[in-house]
């Protein structure tokens, strides 16, 4: 769902790209429990998007990114704590990355995906589609 929200908690995505393949993990929390997307999370306070996007790749795969470059901002509902929320999402990508990635923080695992891979993955529809747009896109 796409709207204005102005109290909306701010939180970041990072579609981390290696040729014609996007880096996803599955998550092993809620939200999103047992569905593939772009590591990230929520700005933390003093935060900006850019470096809370960084923050999150690395804790949830273990890379190091740079270079990142927005690709959409969104307004989603979600659940937190019970309670219903709306966060504002915005998506970076990013070609340029280092380091070996490993399964940590709220990813139970991650794997590199190309638009072959998508049709048999856990994902929301929404990143299903953004996933496939930025593949597309880009080759």
């Amino acid at each position: 769902m796409i709207d204005n929200a102005v109290d909306a908690i701010p939180s970041v995505s990072v579609a981390v790209l290696d040729g014609d393949r996007v880096l996803l993990v599955l998550r092993g929390r809620e939200p999103s429990r047992g569905l593939y997307a772009f590591p990230g999370g929520r700005v933390e306070p003093g935060e900006t998007d850019e470096e809370a996007a960084a923050r999150e790749v690395f804790e949830e795969t273990g890379l190091t990114v740079s270079n990142l470059t927005e690709y959409q901002t969104v307004f989603i509902s979600g659940m937190r704590d019970g309670v219903s929320v709306r966060y504002r999402l915005r998506v970076f990508e990013t070609q340029t990355h280092a380091g070996t990635p490993v399964a940590g923080d709220d990813a139970e695992a991650f794997g590199w995906f190309g638009l072959a891979d998508l049709d048999r993955l856990p994902m929301a529809r929404s990143m299903a589609e953004a996933t496939r747009e930025i593949l597309t896109r880009r080759y």
